[in-house]
Protein backbone atom coordinates (compact mmCIF):
# COMPACT_ATOMS: atom_id res chain seq x y z
CA UNK A 1 0.00 0.00 0.00
CA UNK A 2 1.41 3.16 -0.81
CA UNK A 3 1.88 6.42 1.22
CA UNK A 4 -1.12 8.33 -0.63
CA UNK A 5 -3.21 4.89 0.29
CA UNK A 6 -2.76 4.83 3.70
CA UNK A 7 -2.85 7.96 4.44
CA UNK A 8 -6.22 7.88 3.15
CA UNK A 9 -7.35 5.08 5.31
CA UNK A 10 -6.43 6.81 8.10
CA UNK A 11 -8.51 9.87 7.18
CA UNK A 12 -11.53 7.95 7.26
CA UNK A 13 -11.01 5.97 9.97
CA UNK A 14 -10.39 9.23 11.96
CA UNK A 15 -13.35 10.37 10.21
CA UNK A 16 -15.76 7.62 11.02
CA UNK A 17 -14.62 7.47 15.07
CA UNK A 18 -16.50 11.32 14.72
CA UNK A 19 -20.07 11.86 15.02
CA UNK A 20 -20.34 13.97 12.36
CA UNK A 21 -17.90 11.69 9.61
CA UNK A 22 -20.12 8.72 11.15
CA UNK A 23 -23.45 10.46 10.14
CA UNK A 24 -22.10 12.45 7.05
CA UNK A 25 -20.98 8.91 5.20
CA UNK A 26 -23.32 8.70 1.83
CA UNK A 27 -23.90 4.96 3.38
CA UNK A 28 -25.91 6.04 6.80
CA UNK A 29 -27.21 9.61 5.44
CA UNK A 30 -30.14 8.30 4.77
CA UNK A 31 -30.22 6.43 8.33
CA UNK A 32 -29.10 10.04 9.57
CA UNK A 33 -31.99 11.81 7.61
CA UNK A 34 -34.74 9.70 9.23
CA UNK A 35 -33.15 9.55 12.35
CA UNK A 36 -33.24 13.37 12.45
CA UNK A 37 -36.76 13.60 11.03
CA UNK A 38 -38.45 11.23 13.96
CA UNK A 39 -36.65 13.55 16.43
CA UNK A 40 -38.31 16.70 14.81
CA UNK A 41 -41.73 15.29 14.94
CA UNK A 42 -40.92 14.11 18.78
CA UNK A 43 -39.61 17.28 19.50
CA UNK A 44 -42.97 18.59 17.89
CA UNK A 45 -45.29 16.25 20.03
CA UNK A 46 -43.50 17.39 23.34
CA UNK A 47 -43.80 20.89 22.50
CA UNK A 48 -47.30 20.95 21.35
CA UNK A 49 -48.90 17.74 21.77
CA UNK A 50 -51.28 15.43 19.44
CA UNK A 51 -54.25 17.60 18.42
CA UNK A 52 -51.50 20.82 17.85
CA UNK A 53 -49.50 18.54 15.95
CA UNK A 54 -51.87 16.32 14.24
CA UNK A 55 -52.98 19.62 11.67
CA UNK A 56 -49.64 20.42 11.40
CA UNK A 57 -48.76 17.22 10.14
CA UNK A 58 -51.26 17.33 7.82
CA UNK A 59 -50.33 20.25 6.17
CA UNK A 60 -46.51 19.40 5.86
CA UNK A 61 -47.45 16.21 4.37
CA UNK A 62 -49.53 17.85 1.59
CA UNK A 63 -46.02 19.79 0.88
CA UNK A 64 -44.29 16.78 0.27
CA UNK A 65 -46.80 14.99 -1.86
CA UNK A 66 -47.10 18.59 -3.86
CA UNK A 67 -43.88 17.38 -5.19
CA UNK A 68 -44.57 13.73 -6.96
CA UNK A 69 -48.16 14.85 -7.69
CA UNK A 70 -47.60 18.07 -9.11
CA UNK A 71 -44.32 16.46 -10.79
CA UNK A 72 -46.31 14.15 -12.78
CA UNK A 73 -48.88 16.36 -14.79
CA UNK A 74 -45.79 18.86 -15.36
CA UNK A 75 -43.19 15.65 -16.53
CA UNK A 76 -46.00 14.34 -19.08
CA UNK A 77 -46.77 17.57 -20.88
CA UNK A 78 -43.08 18.29 -21.48
CA UNK A 79 -42.49 14.65 -22.37
CA UNK A 80 -45.33 15.44 -25.19
CA UNK A 81 -44.04 19.01 -26.03
CA UNK A 82 -40.77 16.94 -27.33
CA UNK A 83 -42.69 13.84 -28.54
CA UNK A 84 -41.42 15.24 -32.55
CA UNK A 85 -38.71 16.24 -31.93
CA UNK A 86 -36.51 13.55 -30.72
CA UNK A 87 -33.91 15.74 -28.15
CA UNK A 88 -31.44 14.79 -25.31
CA UNK A 89 -33.63 14.57 -22.34
CA UNK A 90 -32.86 17.65 -20.33
CA UNK A 91 -31.58 17.94 -16.74
CA UNK A 92 -35.10 19.45 -15.07
CA UNK A 93 -37.36 16.66 -17.06
CA UNK A 94 -35.05 14.01 -15.25
CA UNK A 95 -35.29 16.06 -12.23
CA UNK A 96 -39.15 16.10 -12.42
CA UNK A 97 -38.72 12.01 -13.30
CA UNK A 98 -36.71 11.45 -10.45
CA UNK A 99 -39.23 13.38 -8.21
CA UNK A 100 -41.87 10.47 -8.80
CA UNK A 101 -40.20 8.01 -6.67
CA UNK A 102 -41.64 10.41 -3.36
CA UNK A 103 -45.44 8.98 -4.62
CA UNK A 104 -44.51 5.73 -2.56
CA UNK A 105 -43.07 7.75 0.23
CA UNK A 106 -45.88 9.93 0.28
CA UNK A 107 -48.44 6.81 0.78
CA UNK A 108 -46.39 5.38 3.46
CA UNK A 109 -45.91 8.90 5.60
CA UNK A 110 -50.18 8.74 5.32
CA UNK A 111 -50.29 5.85 7.58
CA UNK A 112 -51.02 8.39 10.72
CA UNK A 113 -53.63 10.43 8.71
CA UNK A 114 -56.37 8.09 9.30
CA UNK A 115 -55.58 7.27 13.02
CA UNK A 116 -55.81 10.92 13.59
CA UNK A 117 -59.24 11.06 11.97
CA UNK A 118 -61.16 12.57 15.01
CA UNK A 119 -58.68 14.96 15.34
CA UNK A 120 -58.66 16.39 11.56
CA UNK A 121 -62.17 15.81 10.67
CA UNK A 122 -65.44 16.27 11.65
CA UNK A 123 -66.74 13.77 13.42
CA UNK A 124 -69.57 11.29 11.61
CA UNK A 125 -72.38 12.49 13.94
CA UNK A 126 -71.18 16.58 13.97
CA UNK A 127 -74.52 18.52 12.77
CA UNK A 128 -73.44 20.56 9.28
CA UNK A 129 -74.38 21.11 6.07
CA UNK A 130 -73.14 17.44 4.54
CA UNK A 131 -75.85 15.79 7.01
CA UNK A 132 -73.91 12.59 8.87
CA UNK A 133 -73.72 10.26 5.76
CA UNK A 134 -71.16 12.72 4.10
CA UNK A 135 -69.39 12.55 7.38
CA UNK A 136 -68.98 8.82 7.25
CA UNK A 137 -66.97 9.21 5.06
CA UNK A 138 -64.06 10.63 7.65
CA UNK A 139 -63.96 7.60 9.38
CA UNK A 140 -60.93 6.03 10.04
CA UNK A 141 -61.53 2.90 7.62
CA UNK A 142 -63.26 5.01 5.16
CA UNK A 143 -60.50 7.63 4.79
CA UNK A 144 -58.29 4.89 4.97
CA UNK A 145 -59.43 3.04 1.85
CA UNK A 146 -60.10 6.41 -0.11
CA UNK A 147 -55.88 6.93 0.42
CA UNK A 148 -55.08 3.54 -0.63
CA UNK A 149 -57.46 3.89 -3.94
CA UNK A 150 -55.36 7.48 -4.84
CA UNK A 151 -52.00 6.17 -4.31
CA UNK A 152 -52.11 2.68 -5.95
CA UNK A 153 -53.61 5.18 -9.07
CA UNK A 154 -50.98 7.86 -8.13
CA UNK A 155 -48.41 5.23 -8.04
CA UNK A 156 -49.09 3.40 -11.37
CA UNK A 157 -49.26 6.37 -13.37
CA UNK A 158 -46.01 7.33 -11.99
CA UNK A 159 -44.60 3.52 -12.52
CA UNK A 160 -45.85 4.71 -16.24
CA UNK A 161 -43.75 8.08 -16.68
CA UNK A 162 -41.25 8.01 -14.28
CA UNK A 163 -38.54 6.50 -17.23
CA UNK A 164 -36.29 8.02 -19.55
CA UNK A 165 -36.74 10.03 -22.53
CA UNK A 166 -34.55 9.05 -25.96
CA UNK A 167 -37.11 6.59 -27.23
CA UNK A 168 -37.92 7.27 -31.17
CA UNK A 169 -40.82 9.30 -30.66
CA UNK A 170 -41.84 9.76 -34.06
CA UNK A 171 -42.89 5.88 -34.15
CA UNK A 172 -44.73 6.07 -31.38
CA UNK A 173 -47.47 8.56 -32.05
CA UNK A 174 -50.84 8.34 -31.14
CA UNK A 175 -49.98 5.57 -28.97
CA UNK A 176 -47.89 8.21 -26.66
CA UNK A 177 -50.89 10.82 -27.54
CA UNK A 178 -53.58 8.42 -25.64
CA UNK A 179 -51.30 7.57 -22.86
CA UNK A 180 -50.32 11.33 -22.08
CA UNK A 181 -54.44 12.05 -22.49
CA UNK A 182 -55.39 8.94 -19.91
CA UNK A 183 -52.41 10.19 -17.62
CA UNK A 184 -53.28 13.41 -17.72
CA UNK A 185 -57.14 12.71 -16.91
CA UNK A 186 -56.82 10.64 -14.49
CA UNK A 187 -54.47 12.69 -12.27
CA UNK A 188 -56.86 15.12 -12.66
CA UNK A 189 -60.04 13.32 -11.28
CA UNK A 190 -57.56 11.85 -8.44
CA UNK A 191 -55.85 14.88 -7.42
CA UNK A 192 -59.56 16.85 -7.40
CA UNK A 193 -61.01 14.20 -5.44
CA UNK A 194 -58.00 13.90 -2.54
CA UNK A 195 -57.71 17.68 -2.47
CA UNK A 196 -61.29 17.55 -1.75
CA UNK A 197 -60.76 15.13 0.74
CA UNK A 198 -57.57 15.97 2.52
CA UNK A 199 -57.21 19.47 2.26
CA UNK A 200 -60.40 20.65 1.77
CA UNK A 201 -62.96 18.95 4.59
CA UNK A 202 -60.16 19.58 7.11
CA UNK A 203 -61.56 20.93 10.40
CA UNK A 204 -63.46 19.54 13.10
CA UNK A 205 -66.56 22.46 12.56
CA UNK A 206 -68.45 20.82 9.85
CA UNK A 207 -70.48 24.18 9.66
CA UNK A 208 -66.93 25.80 8.36
CA UNK A 209 -67.09 23.15 5.04
CA UNK A 210 -68.44 24.50 1.63
CA UNK A 211 -67.61 22.58 -1.67
CA UNK A 212 -66.11 24.09 -4.91
CA UNK A 213 -65.28 22.15 -8.12
CA UNK A 214 -62.41 24.55 -8.71
CA UNK A 215 -60.81 24.09 -5.84
CA UNK A 216 -59.06 20.93 -6.57
CA UNK A 217 -57.96 22.45 -9.73
CA UNK A 218 -56.00 25.21 -7.57
CA UNK A 219 -54.63 22.84 -5.56
CA UNK A 220 -53.68 20.92 -8.64
CA UNK A 221 -51.81 24.26 -9.88
CA UNK A 222 -50.44 24.78 -6.76
CA UNK A 223 -48.70 21.24 -6.51
CA UNK A 224 -47.39 21.34 -10.13
CA UNK A 225 -45.69 24.80 -10.08
CA UNK A 226 -44.04 23.62 -6.89
CA UNK A 227 -42.80 20.27 -7.90
CA UNK A 228 -41.47 23.26 -11.11
CA UNK A 229 -40.25 24.84 -8.76
CA UNK A 230 -38.18 22.73 -6.52
CA UNK A 231 -36.81 20.52 -9.43
CA UNK A 232 -35.51 24.28 -11.12
CA UNK A 233 -33.60 24.42 -7.61
CA UNK A 234 -32.54 20.89 -7.95
CA UNK A 235 -31.63 20.02 -11.71
CA UNK A 236 -28.09 21.50 -12.40
CA UNK A 237 -28.12 23.62 -16.04
CA UNK A 238 -27.84 21.48 -18.99
CA UNK A 239 -25.19 20.67 -21.27
CA UNK A 240 -24.58 19.90 -24.51
CA UNK A 241 -27.28 20.08 -26.93
CA UNK A 242 -29.91 20.76 -24.12
CA UNK A 243 -28.69 23.75 -23.42
CA UNK A 244 -30.08 25.14 -26.32
CA UNK A 245 -33.56 24.46 -25.33
CA UNK A 246 -36.12 26.79 -23.69
CA UNK A 247 -35.25 28.48 -20.45
CA UNK A 248 -37.22 27.51 -17.60
CA UNK A 249 -38.47 30.88 -16.27
CA UNK A 250 -41.16 30.71 -18.74
CA UNK A 251 -43.04 27.29 -17.54
CA UNK A 252 -42.94 28.32 -14.25
CA UNK A 253 -44.00 31.67 -14.62
CA UNK A 254 -47.33 30.60 -16.46
CA UNK A 255 -48.09 27.55 -14.15
CA UNK A 256 -48.08 30.98 -11.24
CA UNK A 257 -50.14 33.05 -13.89
CA UNK A 258 -52.51 30.11 -14.00
CA UNK A 259 -52.32 29.42 -9.74
CA UNK A 260 -52.91 32.85 -9.18
CA UNK A 261 -56.08 33.28 -11.61
CA UNK A 262 -57.54 30.61 -10.05
CA UNK A 263 -57.55 32.11 -6.59
CA UNK A 264 -58.76 35.19 -7.97
CA UNK A 265 -61.37 33.32 -9.84
CA UNK A 266 -62.50 31.37 -6.99
CA UNK A 267 -62.39 34.31 -4.06
CA UNK A 268 -64.88 36.65 -6.55
CA UNK A 269 -67.04 33.73 -7.14
CA UNK A 270 -67.12 32.09 -3.69
CA UNK A 271 -65.47 34.10 -1.09
CA UNK A 272 -67.36 37.52 -1.90
CA UNK A 273 -70.55 35.69 -2.44
CA UNK A 274 -73.58 35.36 -0.08
CA UNK A 275 -72.39 31.95 0.69
CA UNK A 276 -72.15 31.66 4.14
CA UNK A 277 -69.69 28.68 4.57
CA UNK A 278 -67.17 29.89 1.68
CA UNK A 279 -67.27 33.78 3.42
CA UNK A 280 -66.70 32.00 6.83
CA UNK A 281 -63.93 29.60 5.46
CA UNK A 282 -61.95 33.01 4.07
CA UNK A 283 -62.54 34.85 7.09
CA UNK A 284 -60.49 32.55 8.71
CA UNK A 285 -57.41 32.90 6.65
CA UNK A 286 -57.89 36.47 6.48
CA UNK A 287 -55.54 37.37 8.69
CA UNK A 288 -52.82 39.95 9.07
CA UNK A 289 -50.21 37.12 8.19
CA UNK A 290 -52.86 35.57 5.74
CA UNK A 291 -52.98 39.06 3.93
CA UNK A 292 -49.37 39.34 4.07
CA UNK A 293 -48.91 35.92 2.31
CA UNK A 294 -51.66 37.31 -0.30
CA UNK A 295 -49.43 40.14 -1.05
CA UNK A 296 -46.25 37.99 -1.31
CA UNK A 297 -47.80 35.84 -3.38
CA UNK A 298 -48.88 38.65 -5.86
CA UNK A 299 -45.41 39.68 -5.77
CA UNK A 300 -43.96 36.72 -6.53
CA UNK A 301 -46.01 36.52 -9.41
CA UNK A 302 -45.61 39.38 -10.87
CA UNK A 303 -41.81 39.06 -10.81
CA UNK A 304 -41.98 36.06 -12.50
CA UNK A 305 -43.83 37.78 -15.38
CA UNK A 306 -41.53 40.68 -15.72
CA UNK A 307 -38.13 38.35 -15.54
CA UNK A 308 -39.54 36.51 -18.73
CA UNK A 309 -38.48 39.38 -20.47
CA UNK A 310 -34.99 38.80 -19.73
CA UNK A 311 -34.60 35.25 -18.20
CA UNK A 312 -31.09 33.74 -16.77
CA UNK A 313 -30.30 30.93 -14.60
CA UNK A 314 -30.05 32.98 -11.35
CA UNK A 315 -33.17 35.05 -11.92
CA UNK A 316 -35.00 31.62 -12.40
CA UNK A 317 -33.69 30.03 -9.40
CA UNK A 318 -34.42 33.09 -7.57
CA UNK A 319 -37.89 33.38 -8.39
CA UNK A 320 -38.14 29.30 -7.97
CA UNK A 321 -36.98 29.79 -4.24
CA UNK A 322 -39.28 32.25 -3.66
CA UNK A 323 -42.50 30.20 -5.22
CA UNK A 324 -41.38 26.98 -3.28
CA UNK A 325 -41.88 29.60 -0.16
CA UNK A 326 -45.01 30.54 -1.23
CA UNK A 327 -46.31 27.54 -2.19
CA UNK A 328 -45.37 26.36 0.97
CA UNK A 329 -46.90 28.55 3.11
CA UNK A 330 -50.09 28.32 1.08
CA UNK A 331 -50.40 24.57 1.58
CA UNK A 332 -50.29 25.31 5.19
CA UNK A 333 -52.76 28.42 4.96
CA UNK A 334 -55.66 25.54 4.23
CA UNK A 335 -55.32 23.69 6.56
CA UNK A 336 -54.11 25.01 9.70
CA UNK A 337 -56.37 28.39 10.11
CA UNK A 338 -59.67 25.54 10.69
CA UNK A 339 -57.96 24.08 13.56
CA UNK A 340 -56.25 27.80 15.03
CA UNK A 341 -59.04 30.49 14.27
CA UNK A 342 -56.44 32.08 11.58
CA UNK A 343 -53.40 31.41 10.28
CA UNK A 344 -49.75 31.64 11.52
CA UNK A 345 -46.85 29.39 11.25
CA UNK A 346 -45.50 28.34 14.65
CA UNK A 347 -42.40 26.23 15.82
CA UNK A 348 -44.61 23.08 15.55
CA UNK A 349 -45.20 23.44 11.74
CA UNK A 350 -41.59 23.96 11.19
CA UNK A 351 -40.73 20.74 12.86
CA UNK A 352 -43.24 19.32 11.73
CA UNK A 353 -42.33 20.37 7.98
CA UNK A 354 -38.31 19.26 8.92
CA UNK A 355 -39.61 16.02 10.63
CA UNK A 356 -41.28 15.25 6.63
CA UNK A 357 -38.40 16.21 5.03
CA UNK A 358 -36.13 13.96 7.07
CA UNK A 359 -38.21 10.81 6.76
CA UNK A 360 -38.92 11.61 3.23
CA UNK A 361 -34.83 11.55 2.58
CA UNK A 362 -34.41 8.25 5.00
CA UNK A 363 -37.18 5.87 2.96
CA UNK A 364 -36.45 7.39 -0.46
CA UNK A 365 -33.70 4.95 -0.86
CA UNK A 366 -35.81 1.99 0.10
CA UNK A 367 -38.25 3.03 -1.97
CA UNK A 368 -35.57 2.98 -4.98
CA UNK A 369 -34.74 -0.34 -4.20
CA UNK A 370 -37.99 -1.90 -3.80
CA UNK A 371 -39.35 -0.38 -6.79
CA UNK A 372 -36.95 -0.18 -9.22
CA UNK A 373 -39.15 1.34 -11.81
CA UNK A 374 -39.01 4.62 -9.90
CA UNK A 375 -35.23 4.49 -10.02
CA UNK A 376 -34.08 7.50 -12.10
CA UNK A 377 -30.19 8.79 -11.64
CA UNK A 378 -30.83 12.54 -12.71
CA UNK A 379 -28.49 14.46 -15.53
CA UNK A 380 -25.88 15.36 -14.29
CA UNK A 381 -23.44 17.96 -16.01
CA UNK A 382 -21.32 16.03 -18.06
CA UNK A 383 -22.63 12.83 -18.43
CA UNK A 384 -24.42 13.06 -21.78
CA UNK A 385 -20.77 14.13 -22.96
CA UNK A 386 -19.35 10.72 -20.89
CA UNK A 387 -21.80 8.85 -22.36
CA UNK A 388 -21.56 10.16 -25.93
CA UNK A 389 -17.60 9.06 -25.96
CA UNK A 390 -18.35 5.86 -24.33
CA UNK A 391 -21.06 5.02 -26.91
CA UNK A 392 -18.90 6.19 -29.76
CA UNK A 393 -15.85 4.29 -28.73
CA UNK A 394 -18.15 1.20 -28.62
CA UNK A 395 -19.97 1.55 -31.39
CA UNK A 396 -16.49 2.08 -33.49
CA UNK A 397 -15.59 -1.33 -31.59
CA UNK A 398 -18.32 -2.88 -33.06
CA UNK A 399 -18.34 -1.85 -36.63
CA UNK A 400 -17.44 -3.70 -39.36
CA UNK A 401 -14.85 -2.60 -41.19
CA UNK A 402 -15.75 -1.03 -44.79
CA UNK A 403 -12.35 -0.70 -46.70
CA UNK A 404 -12.42 -2.86 -49.38
CA UNK A 405 -9.28 -5.66 -49.45
CA UNK A 406 -6.89 -5.25 -52.06
CA UNK A 407 -7.86 -7.16 -55.21
CA UNK A 408 -5.89 -9.52 -56.40
CA UNK A 409 -3.77 -9.19 -59.13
Amino acid sequence: MSAEEKGGAARKAAGAKSAAGYFLDPARRPAAAFAAGLLCLLLALHHAGLPRLAPSYLAAWTCLLALPAGALPVAIMIERADAWRPQPETALLETLRGLLVLMPVAAILALPIPFAAALLYPAPGSAGPDGPLVLLGNTPLFLAGRLGLYFALWTGLALLFARRGGEPWAKAGRIDDGRAVLGLGLHTVVGTLAAGDLVMAAGTDPGLRFHASAFGLLVLAAWSSLALAAAILLAPPDVGPARRRHDRLTPLAVLLLVWAGLHAVQFLMLGAAADPAAAAWYGLRSSFYGRVLALTAAAVVALAAVLTLRPGENRTRLVAALAVGVHGAELFWFVTPAFRGGFRLGLTDLLALAGLVGLALGLAPAVRRLIPGLAVTPAWPGRERGRGRMGAAAGDARRKSVVRPPEAS
